[in-house]
């Protein structure tokens, strides 16, 4: 999905998903009627970059389909290098993760990450396992899955999050209800969900942004 204008994208971006522009101007930190201006008006003429920045991440596509700069590989840009850690993430009932050592670390490329609406700040991205069956069909025992501990509890929306609970780490889906409570889901129905929790209640580790496993 490319379009040559960026207020072309955004707004079918923003059909497409459901979304409003007053809720989307609240997102970026601006008046109600500031998204829609952009688009409709052309006022301002070019997304500021922490704006794009924001809008590019929560949609998960390119700041440059949106204004930003076109990524193209090159050889001064190198990987980022992301710790893996030696502790679960419970898609059952809980891991305990006493013991959070590094099992090393791997290199990801820096524009595949911006590609997935990731930064590049390396200490706050890590992988870690999951464990349980809970989230099944979504994620298995044994998945690998990237967590960017930067998009957390501030820009809260509807995904997929490492949660700590006590000394235990949970990996589950976060919905946001109307009213700004959140509903902690397990996407395998054979366990239960938790409905209409204060978010204050919720410590977020961080987002998971990609999962890998192996093939069996």
């Amino acid at each position: 999905m490319v379009a040559a204008d960026p207020r072309v994208l955004l707004e079918q971006l923003i059909r497409e998903r459901g979304e409003d522009y007053a809720g989307l101007s609240r997102l970026i930190g601006r008046n109600p009627a500031y998204v829609q201006q952009y688009i409709k008006r052309g006022t301002p003429r070019r997304l500021a970059e922490e704006d794009r920045r924001k809008l590019a991440r929560y949609f998960n596509v390119e700041e440059a389909l949106l204004g930003g700069p076109s990524l193209q590989p090159s050889p001064d840009e190198g990987l980022v290098s992301v710790a893996r850690m030696d502790v679960g993430a419970s898609a059952g009932p809980g891991a305990v993760s006493e013991d959070e050592r590094r099992l090393g670390r791997i290199g990801f490329d820096t524009h595949w990450l911006r590609r997935l609406g990731v930064g590049s700040a390396e200490g706050r991205l890590s992988l870690i396992r999951v464990e349980g069956d809970s989230m099944v069909p979504t994620l298995s025992d044994g998945d690998e899955i990237l967590v960017d501990g930067e998009d957390g509890a501030e820009r809260l929306r509807d995904g997929i999050y490492v949660l700590r609970v006590e000394d235990a780490l949970l990996v589950k889906r976060l919905a946001l209800g109307p009213s700004g409570r959140v509903t902690i889901h397990s996407d395998n129905e054979a366990y239960p969900s938790w409905s209409d929790r204060d978010p204050a209640e919720v410590r977020i580790v961080g987002r998971v942004v990609w999962v890998g496993r192996r093939l069996r």
